[in-house]
């Protein structure tokens, strides 16, 4: 049977952040990840000292979140330091940009971490590419080969079992013309779950809508009671299901959804 990784969400100045990663462990969770949003204004090695007393706690996955929706700019310099640190298992890059995604690569790279720590995808923006193709980074003289290997991405809550397809089908190597065209394909159907037309106002609403459409879901609440589709987001939600139905996963959710609600 395979083993299931739990991993739990940690965020907060770092004394709460030290209990909840506490909390975590004692409940079984094999490693936490971390959120930086409310270090936002701290200096970078204030950051990194953070980082190091969470990880003190439990095995730790950083988490470069985009801007828009709060995440802070982090440097490469701060990606070195953050993956030398011990107990660093992985990073989920998910700043949605190419600079950035580059620095933490190269910051692992610097800490000559490649080999302990595991690199996610969370940029749902650009899921095909960053799974696919491998970032050659210079150190030294020699030239170091890193690939991301999976994805935490919130854009795979919906249509999952054609994700999961798609990542074996990249993961057995076979890349060709028609796998690199889904990128842009899989990021068309991003723009409307995540509502990019609104800066990503609407992206849990938007995942939410499309599990209500599937029957998995009762409705679209959110935890802000103010926190719904944007106007037209719907209507993006339903174009995308006409021009890319054959990335959902409609039919497999109809056969099990009684199975599974029972």
């Amino acid at each position: 049977m395979r083993k299931v990784l739990m991993i739990a969400g940690l965020s907060g100045k770092t004394a709460q952040a030290k209990k909840e990663a506490q909390l975590a462990s004692a409940l079984g969770y094999h490693a936490g990840m971390l959120s930086l949003a409310p270090m936002k204004g701290a200096s970078l090695d204030e950051l990194v000292e953070h980082c190091a007393a969470v990880a003190a706690e439990m095995p730790l996955v950083g988490f470069y979140l985009q801007s828009a929706v709060g995440g802070i700019a982090l440097p490469m310099e701060f990606w070195r330091r953050f993956a030398a640190i011990e107990n660093v298992v992985a990073i989920k890059v998910a700043p949605f940009n190419r600079y950035a995604t580059l620095d933490v690569v190269k910051g692992v790279v610097a800490a000559r971490a490649e080999e302990r720590v595991t690199l996610y995808t969370g940029n749902d923006d650009h899921i095909v590419l960053d799974l696919a193709v491998p970032f050659d980074i210079r150190r030294g003289e020699q030239t170091v080969r890193v690939r991301i290997r999976g994805g935490l991405l919130g854009h795979w809550s919906v249509w999952t079992r054609t994700a999961v397809a798609l990542h074996k089908r990249i993961q057995e190597g076979s890349i060709d013309e028609d796998l690199l065209a889904l990128d842009a394909r899989v990021t068309d159907c991003n723009s409307a779950f995540f509502d990019v037309a609104h800066n990503f106002a609407g992206c849990i609403p938007g995942c939410h809508e499309v599990l209500r459409r599937q029957g998995l879901l009762e409705g679209i609440w959110c935890l802000d009671a103010k926190e719904t589709l944007s106007p037209g987001q719907a209507q993006e939600i339903e174009r995308v299901y006409r021009e890319h139905g054959d990335l959902a996963d409609d039919a497999f959710v109809r056969a099990n959804l009684e199975r599974w609600l029972s």
